[in-house]
């Protein structure tokens, strides 16, 4: 027994040697931590999907998108010579607390401040906070000193971000009432099958938009007088919606068509009846599209972890400041879908390629925000940037090729009325109103280069 025990003891040259590297690995500086690019895509992305999952409206998800964004760029604009702060751009917006340690990483703030935010918007706080937390863990291991004083500052910045969030008018919309439904006007919106959904985001051209001076700095021209007098302008958009629809569907799926409306349909109020039961198959917004077709671009271009942010955030605040601009058009002009009118007028039985949005006709939310995301995308990657656009695939769908932001926009819009849901001038109209945003945004993102 004793020769066992003495087997054990390591004899003192041994405990030395042991010593020297405990305190050499104790001594050993921490590892830096890196964010990527991708790390903020990541978080983006993280986003979104809990945004599917709670089921937002498209304005409302271009709100979560905008103001984290906003955030992050901010942090990093006080490090980068590239960036110009928003302030000058966004008038109401006050500068952020100053990173009082040159020191911090504020890549890492950044990304802190932008997680921090999402989480307060989404309805799913708890599956923000286990992403979150997720990487809090990581980088707390890497080098903790480094992670609490970036997270004090990002956390900092985030909360500055909130108080100005909160006096957007947001909060206010959420106690107002409910649309009204003028019952006895035919050109006025009513609820469309299968849900019969009230208007959503009546109000939202209350909400205070980054640029624009106000919600209808650019009020588009009224659409086509209502009349359903077979000679009118407006009855035939109307009846151009109806013969396209039966042209198309009578070509099946093969129909060129029908693949583009499918592939832009976005609507996350797609409800499903089966027997008794009614339930939504959940997709991405408009909006989220387009912040897909921000990260195709940028991976694309190869942009770094700056670059990448300021692509997200001007992105996000022109299809922000369109939604705006549109709403307060939709619910001005009232119009009625197509679709409440063939059934009424000409075919009872008729129903649109895609299920019709609950908000009214006037002008096409598709195009405003594809008019306005793409020209501050072509700013920013040019004029003939070719991608492949796979953000539907999750959703089943194929991969779309385009020559640039502007065909796919162009596309975006003429799928409505392939779909069934928005006449010719709501889509027209909607492509001009939401480039005048877009330009509006690029005027003042970039001033000294226009």
């Amino acid at each position: 027994m004793m020769n066992a025990l003495k087997s054990t003891v390591l004899n003192p040259k041994k405990l030395s040697l042991i010593a020297a590297v405990i305190i050499l690995v104790s001594c050993a500086p921490d590892e830096p931590i890196v964010v990527s690019s991708v790390d903020f895509q990541s978080s983006v992305d993280k986003v979104t999907s809990i945004m599917v999952h709670d089921i937002f409206s498209p304005p409302v998800a271009s709100r979560i998108y905008a103001y984290p964004n906003i955030a992050a760029h901010e942090i990093l604009a006080q490090g980068d010579a590239s960036m110009n702060s928003l302030t000058h751009a966004i008038k109401h917006l006050k500068p952020i607390p100053l990173a009082k340690d040159s020191t911090i990483n504020l890549e890492l703030a950044a990304l802190i401040a932008h997680m921090d935010l999402s989480k307060a918007l989404v309805f799913s706080e708890e599956r923000m906070a286990q992403y979150r937390d997720s990487l809090y863990g990581i980088w707390s291991k890497q080098n903790k000193s480094e992670f609490n004083i970036a997270k004090e500052y990002g956390l900092a910045v985030a909360q500055h971000v909130k108080l100005w969030m909160n006096t957007d008018q947001y909060n206010q919309t959420r106690t107002m009432p409910k649309f009204t439904v003028i019952t006895e006007d035919p050109a006025r919106w009513q609820p469309t099958p299968p849900a019969y959904m009230d208007g959503i985001e009546p109000h939202w051209n209350k909400i205070r938009p980054f640029i624009l001076d106000s919600a209808s700095q650019f009020k588009p021209t009224p659409p086509p007088v209502f009349s359903l007098e077979t000679n009118s302008a407006f009855y035939g958009e109307l009846m151009e919606v109806y013969d396209t629809s039966k042209r198309i569907e009578a070509e099946g799926d093969s129909s060129e068509e029908i693949q583009m409306a499918q592939f832009w349909d976005c609507n996350p109020y797609v409800s499903v009846t089966r027997g008794h039961l009614m339930f939504a198959t959940k997709k991405i917004t408009p909006g989220a599209h387009w912040i897909g077709i921000t990260k195709i671009a940028c991976n694309q271009a190869g942009l770094d972890f700056s670059q990448t942010v300021s692509a997200y955030t001007y992105t996000s605040m022109a299809i922000f400041d369109a939604f705006i601009s549109c709403w307060d058009e939709k619910y001005r002009s009232n119009l009625i879908r197509p679709e409440t009118l063939i059934n009424q007028y000409i075919d009872e039985n008729w129903k649109p390629v895609l299920q019709t949005p609950p908000f009214p006709e006037y002008t096409s939310g598709h195009s405003v925000v594809s008019g306005a995301a793409s020209t501050v995308l072509t700013k920013i990657f040019g004029q003939d940037f070719a991608f492949d656009d796979d953000t539907e695939v999750p959703f089943g769908l194929p991969i779309r090729s385009f020559d640039s932001f502007e065909k796919a926009a162009q596309e975006a819009a003429i799928s409505r009325m392939y779909g069934g849901i928005h006449y010719r001038a709501a889509i027209e109209v909607g492509l001009k109103q939401g480039g005048s945003v877009g330009n509006t945004v690029v005027n003042s993102l970039f001033p000294t280069q226009n």
